[in-house]
């Protein structure tokens, strides 16, 4: 199942306003701190009994959300085998869940889940703007895994190649909330 190109491109300008909306200006982007910045409670499995943290890996072996108590939260799995790249995609995704409003559990929705939380941990357009052009670089700036950091360079190539040239408002946004000088 594939998006279609405007529902990708609202996802990202999406992305950025929620960058704008709580000052997320540096690399690596945290799921943890914008969770915290939009007074989402964070917290591992393993703060819970037993039989809830069950109940979570039986939904998800790597995290969920839910609204609860009069507040969003999001549980994640905090075994210590799980790399913190990995942890972190799973906050951005339960944020993308959260930010885009979705309601139900569908391929759909995690399918835009899943590019909010790609798109947000590594923006292309920072990509270029630091002069990263490998897999390694990539890695150690956003502290992401090597298969997230794969994704990532595939996908900064398919940009350049489709139009990285001509920056978008959200892009020329981006690069001023990071600090990347921009001609308007």
């Amino acid at each position: 199942m594939r998006l279609s190109d405007n529902r990708y491109e609202a996802i990202k300008q999406i992305v950025v306003r929620l960058f704008e909306d709580y000052n997320v200006c540096s690399t690596p982007i945290s799921g943890f701190e914008i969770a915290n910045r939009m007074g989402i409670s964070v917290i591992p499995y393993s703060a819970f009994p037993p039989s809830k943290r069950n109940l979570f890996m039986q939904h998800s072996e790597d995290g969920c959300s839910g609204y609860d108590n009069g507040g969003w939260r999001i549980a994640y799995n905090d075994e210590q085998s799980r790399p913190y790249g990995r942890v972190n995609f799973t906050i951005l995704h339960e944020l993308g869940h959260i930010v885009l409003n979705h309601t139900e559990d569908s391929d759909y929705a995690d399918k835009e889940a899943d590019f909010f939380a790609k798109f947000a941990q590594c923006p292309p357009v920072l990509i270029h703007k630091l002069g990263i052009r490998d897999v390694g670089g990539i890695m150690n700036h956003f502290d992401i895994s090597y298969g997230a950091a794969c994704n990532a360079l595939d996908y900064y190539n398919k940009w350049l190649r489709f139009g990285g040239n001509y920056y978008k408002d959200y892009e020329i946004r981006t690069c001023e909330l990071f600090g990347f000088a921009v001609w308007r």
